[in-house]
């Protein structure tokens, strides 16, 4: 009756995984794809070329040498955009030829095309040579078309000094000062990693707070370590107005505020708000619902208001995480095929990438006080560890929440080296409902920053015996 059982349209994370997971279970899938290469904003301008930029300024500026050899330390003295691309290029390229092989061997066809609803069945083909059109239909939709960074209206934004976070690797070479205007956590992460880089670095926010979502303890700790970077914080701050002038021999940006004040700076990176990729889909042909920034309202299986049209990733808004969105795409599939999952899905993981990085899972000090559960920390200091002095990491922090009567495990919340890895061992233990003597009683290998997790919840237990 249809051409396939599914139609997965986008090949980022969620589009991946919500195609192969349909392969798996013997069902003729399709994933369209508008771009010449196959990745979505994942490989070519998000998270991967974001966390191997990170970890090229990390090895270039030695980084995580400083606290044994020295603040001067580096592996190369003048570190170039050339530098830095190098590496971040061989990464993408990889994961390309990756993605491609794991969708052919798993016998998905790939079609590359520009993709627009006919009815909720089929769809129109707009090949990338403007010439060839043909329509093909489907049993089952999964969108996952991701986001796109936007530019404000009211804001002077089109100038070759005014980057937006898809474009920040176009930059022509490292600028010597840098305004950041978003406190989200793709503004947090480029502007410590260009801090990092030796770039003076403003960051501009709305908000009182960063990443509210967030612990505050680690946010506190967060703040603190990337001011001694000589990043400014200016929060609490509405951008009025941006300008391009030239000061004595070269153009600069000014950034002026609502409070009055002025910000100038060579370069400006703007991370404020991204919107969904849905603009071309002609959605109003199926009846599929989407807010004014092309976010698609799903529900609890990622479906849509269309019982056979799914939505997953970023399209879909918070947490647009390419973690959670791989999982997101998993899920719509299984939902839609109408096959069995475990609820793991509400313990995600979210990491940021900032230098240092940033972990957590479960609940937050905040949530649990809101919510009237009586709750204990444990802590531990990476300083404490003899793999934190191996490494070089006496800033990291690793904490543990848990109920005081059950002593279940509640919430993981980390900063520090490997914050990101550490996480996943406070997410098995949340999974199965575990408590923090799961901690107290297992053997860690020796020395790892893992036994942060055993110090965290002795600290923890001695506090309520």
């Amino acid at each position: 009756m249809f051409d396939y059982d599914l139609i997965v349209i986008g090949s980022g994370p969620a589009g991946h995984s919500a195609a192969i997971q349909a392969a798996k279970i013997n069902k003729r899938v399709a994933l369209i794809e508008q771009a010449q290469s196959l990745g979505g904003n994942m490989v070519h301008s998000g998270t991967i070329p974001s966390k191997t930029l990170r970890e090229a300024v990390l090895y270039l500026t030695g980084y995580r040498e400083h606290n044994v050899y020295g603040e001067s330390y580096s592996v190369k003295k003048d570190i170039t955009m050339d530098d830095l691309l190098i590496r971040t290029d061989y990464v993408i390229q990889h994961e390309i030829d990756t993605l491609k092989h794991q969708l052919s061997r798993n016998h998905i066809d790939i079609i590359s095309a520009q993709a627009s609803f006919i009815n909720q069945n089929e769809i129109s083909l707009n090949f990338n040579d403007q010439k060839t059109k043909r329509n093909i239909t489907s049993k089952y939709f999964v969108i996952a078309v991701g986001t796109y960074p936007t530019k404000p209206d009211n804001l002077n934004i089109n100038n070759d000094l005014l980057f937006l976070s898809d474009d920040i690797l176009n930059l022509p070479n490292v600028p010597k000062t840098l305004s950041v205007i978003g406190g989200g956590p793709i503004g947090l992460e480029y502007a410590s990693i260009f801090a990092t880089l030796g770039v003076r670095v403003t960051l501009i926010d709305k908000s009182d707070s960063l990443l509210k979502f967030m612990d505050s303890e680690i946010i506190d700790s967060l703040k603190y370590e990337i001011r001694k970077k000589r990043i400014t914080l200016r929060l609490n701050e509405q951008v009025s107005d941006i300008q391009k002038f030239k000061d004595t021999h070269e153009y600069k940006i000014k950034i002026i505020l609502s409070s009055g004040k002025q910000i100038i700076s060579d370069k400006a990176l703007y991370t404020v708000e991204r919107s969904g990729n849905i603009q071309n889909l002609k959605l109003e042909n199926t009846g599929v619902l989407s807010n004014e920034r092309g976010q698609i309202k799903v529900d609890s299986n990622y479906k849509s208001n269309i019982p056979n049209i799914y939505a997953a990733g970023d399209v879909i808004g918070f947490p647009s995480l390419a973690s959670t969105s791989r999982e997101q795409g998993r899920l719509a599939t299984c939902n839609a095929f109408d096959i069995k999952t475990n609820n793991y899905h509400k313990f995600y993981p979210y990491g940021i990438y900032t230098i240092p990085e940033i972990s957590m899972i479960g609940s937050t000090e905040e949530e649990l006080t809101q919510q009237g559960i009586p709750y204990e920390t444990g802590k531990s200091e990476y300083k404490e560890i003899a793999r934190g002095q191996i490494i070089g990491d006496d800033t990291g922090l690793l904490k543990l929440i848990f109920h005081i009567e059950t002593r279940k495990l509640l919430g993981v919340h980390i900063i520090g080296e490997g914050a990101s890895e550490l996480i996943h061992i406070g997410q098995s233990v949340l999974a199965f409902g575990g408590n923090i003597d799961y901690f107290i009683e297992t053997v860690f290998n020796y020395p790892t920053l893992a036994e942060c997790y055993k110090h965290a919840a002795f600290d923890g237990i001695n506090k309520i015996n």
